[in-house]
């Protein structure tokens, strides 16, 4: 052992005094640091955002100019928010797609519709760019111009068959863009199987980025139910606000767009009825193991404040078993007590449960 230290302490002196770990090191530092986003960040901001961008920034004041390192994508964007035509114009001619968008889903004519460059549109558009293109927001050039008040290119797009999204307000939509809850997802983000259509008072199995999620949906009629979207709301308040290893995570939901949805972790498991027709009687130490999750579960929501959750529909069918086995309580027809009085109190009922039948 001696030895193969003394042989490694010889090794180490060596390569310093040769200057080759120095070299490692600093290669293998400046490759991480590549990796800082930082240092590597790409989103740039380029004037007047999309006009369905939640968090839209002021239109920059001052000159811009052309930062270092941009690639052509980057590189046409900014040249069509500046409004270069020739600029535009010399990149297109060496390659670059007139398509190409950048991590927001935006392209040039999306800049151009913002800023409202007349010229770039123009030339934009006798180079096939897509005059229906959709950021992640769902936003075209047009809605942009439209929005931001350019009024000729507006009429330019409109002219060539140019598409305005339709903007379909909800019982939630907020006056201001930065009023956007923090969980707010982007439904063009959710995948829901067709072939389950919607069902009515329960959440049926969709993916999110791929991943896997329940979702609620509230059907279109029922935005016109003022019941309905109370029960939406008081059901989007409890589990937005439970956080707890034994009670069924809250992902996300979609509030400013229609339809709107509540989407919650999913586990593949199902629940706790299907559990025990399959395994029959469990152990003891097994029962003594789901009695406390679900203890520690229900403790947690009556304890909540300022007001505790009662859930009046606990049963195994509400109850959901993640990969390791634990409890998880769901099936959120729960009952929120609000305080009226210090003698009485009211009781509100929104009814609903997950089925886990659409898997």
């Amino acid at each position: 052992m001696e030895n193969l230290t003394a042989q490694l302490k010889r090794g180490i002196s060596r390569q310093f005094s040769t200057g080759s770990l120095r070299r490692s090191l600093t290669r293998q530092m400046s490759r991480q640091s590549s990796f800082d986003p930082r240092r590597n960040n790409m989103r740039f901001s380029f004037g007047r955002q999309s006009s369905l961008d939640p968090i839209r920034r002021s239109p920059v004041q001052d000159e811009l100019t052309v930062p270092e390192n941009l690639d052509s994508t980057m590189q046409l964007l900014f040249m069509a928010c500046r409004g270069d035509v020739k600029g535009v114009e010399d990149l297109l001619n060496e390659g670059s797609d007139v398509n190409s968008i950048d991590l927001d889903g935006r392209t040039a004519l999306h800049i151009a519709a913002c800023e409202g460059h007349v010229e770039v549109v123009k030339l934009l558009l006798s180079k096939k760019a897509n005059i229906d293109a959709r950021d992640r927001w769902g936003s075209t050039a047009a809605a942009d111009a439209k929005y931001y008040g350019n009024v000729e290119v507006y009429n330019i797009l409109k002219a060539r068959g140019a598409k305005v999204p339709k903007t379909k307000r909800t019982p939630m939509t907020v006056a201001n863009p930065r009023e956007v809850p923090e969980y707010e997802l982007n439904p063009l983000e959710l995948q829901v199987r067709k072939a389950d259509g919607i069902t009515k008072g329960s959440y049926q199995v969709a993916k999110w980025n791929g991943t896997k999620v329940w979702v609620k949906i509230l059907d279109k009629e029922s935005h016109k139910d003022p019941e309905r979207i109370n029960a939406f709301t008081h059901e989007l308040t409890i589990v937005e606000k439970a956080r707890h290893p034994n009670v069924v995570q809250f992902v996300g939901a979609v509030t400013q767009n229609i339809p709107m949805m509540i989407v919650l972790e999913y586990h593949a498991k199902g629940d706790l009825a299907s559990y025990l027709q399959k395994k029959g009687r469990l152990s003891p130490s097994k029962v003594l193991r789901f009695a406390l999750d679900l203890a520690r579960g229900m403790n947690y929501l009556h304890e909540c404040k300022p007001d505790p959750i009662i859930h009046c529909d606990l049963k195994p069918k509400n109850i959901l078993l993640d990969n390791g086995g634990q409890l998880k309580i769901s099936g959120f027809g729960l009952l929120r007590l609000q305080y009226i009085s210090p003698e009485k109190a009211k009781i509100v009922f929104p009814v609903s449960h997950i089925d886990p039948a659409n898997d």
